[in-house]
């Protein structure tokens, strides 16, 4: 775990699903010491989909790497007590902790108030649902954005499944954490920081400038399936049934689009045919249904290693559209041709190809990637460092089973 930029940071999580675990892992990926809190038995999320065949959750674990667990029943006084003992203990000569990062409800024991009185200094990061505190996800922050129904054509929407306002809240909860550590080392204040998952909705609408759209114009962006908004681009099939999009955003690579090609001529004329400059994104844009008919038939008859050969080096902006299996298999980007790439062995799971952080540091080596830990892998030896316990009270502790671990699938589901 050594090495990393963040490696004298220490973070407890107490999470579920997407957002927190995300920030968690991102901070794990850069080298703090990230410990992940469950209740004994796992978390909503210790069993979501997908499976490996041993039981396993691929979903866990990949949103988990890097990290350490610790079991706990959090539903009892005892469990409490201990998890509140990690969260608030104090720094170390090489050590800065007292920060807590958690998407469940932080009432009680676990509120910011109540774990101050044990940490003055404490800081945590809350994630909600919508600024007032109730829930949502990120389903339901989606339908709601209006990016479904510009997808989509007549107004149908069109969900993805991305979970695109999860990702960006984790890294949110990231910057606002870091941002708060680095108050604290200059004031020596705690602080609660806490970000709705609908504003991370709302604030990257607003950056967009579709609510402004709306505001100034008095319109509203209309469903236009794949094409690029204001400029061109669009998916095309090839002879050999795949498809490839193809972008030009700047009148280079719209030159590009033409000489690799061999369309210049015809491009040509539709400039003039339609009354547009298309020199100009917004020509372009305006006189697509015309320049998309050449693309497509240029394309139609080409198999997709042809168009690859055609576009290597042109400054073509282009790219195939690649299942999953087809990123892994294809892909040079996915491979361990890619530093940021390795394999792992994942217990449950197996020897897999895994990405490490995709941030890099001038002089700081990228830390590799790490496995997922078990469900309550380190729970004794979290208990020994950080609190001190000795070995015969942390079996007392097992045997009252306010800890656990470390347990596989199998043996949770078989209690």
């Amino acid at each position: 775990m050594s090495g990393g930029i963040l490696e004298a940071l220490r973070v407890v999580e107490v999470s579920a699903f997407i957002a927190a675990p995300v920030g968690g892992m991102t901070l794990a990926q850069l080298g703090a010491e990230v410990i992940r809190i469950d209740p004994i038995g796992g978390n909503i999320d210790y069993r979501r989909w997908p499976l490996a065949p041993s039981g396993s959750s691929i979903y866990w674990a990949s949103l988990n790497r890097g990290k350490r667990s610790v079991a706990l029943a959090l539903n009892t006084p005892e469990g409490q007590e201990i998890a509140r003992a990690l969260i608030a203990r104090p720094d170390s000569p090489d050590q800065t902790g007292g920060i807590l990062l958690t998407n469940l409800p932080a009432a009680g024991w676990m509120s910011h108030e109540a774990l101050s009185r044990h940490r003055a200094d404490l800081i945590m990061l809350r994630l909600t649902g919508n600024h007032d505190g109730s829930g949502a996800v990120d389903y339901t922050v989606n339908c709601a954005s209006g990016f479904p129904i510009a997808t989509g054509r007549d107004a149908a929407p069109v969900n993805h499944v991305l979970p695109a306002w999860d990702i960006a809240a984790g890294l949110y909860l990231t910057t606002g954490l870091l941002a708060a550590e680095r108050a604290r080392r200059k004031d020596g204040q705690g602080r609660e920081v806490t970000l709705a998952l609908s504003d991370v909705m709302l604030a990257s609408v607003g950056n967009l400038g579709y609510l402004a759209d709306v505001q100034v114009n008095g319109t509203v962006r209309p469903p236009m399936g794949n094409d690029l908004y204001g400029a061109l681009g669009r998916d095309f099939m090839t002879r050999d049934g795949r498809s490839v999009m193809i972008v030009a955003i700047s009148n280079r690579q719209w030159r590009a689009i033409g000489k690799a090609t061999g369309l210049t001529e015809k491009f040509a004329m539709i400039g003039p045919m339609m009354e547009v400059d298309l020199d100009t994104e917004g020509g372009r844009f305006q006189a697509r249904g015309a320049i998309f008919a050449l693309l497509e038939h240029w394309c139609a008859g080409r198999s997709l290693a042809e168009i690859a050969a055609a576009f290597a080096g042109s400054g073509v902006l282009w790219g195939p559209y690649q299942d999953f299996g087809q990123l892994l298999a294809e892909d040079p980007r996915c491979s361990e041709a890619n530093p940021m790439f390795g394999r792992i062995d994942q217990p449950g799971i197996g020897n897999i190809l895994a990405p490490a952080g995709p941030l890099g540091f001038t002089g700081q080596a990228r830390l590799p990637p790490r496995p997922a830990p078990m469900l309550g892998q380190d729970t004794d030896e979290v208990l020994a460092e950080m609190l001190g316990l000795s070995a015969a009270a942390i079996g007392k502790l097992h045997d009252a089973g306010t800890v656990a671990g470390p347990a596989s699938f199998e043996t949770i589901q078989a209690r």
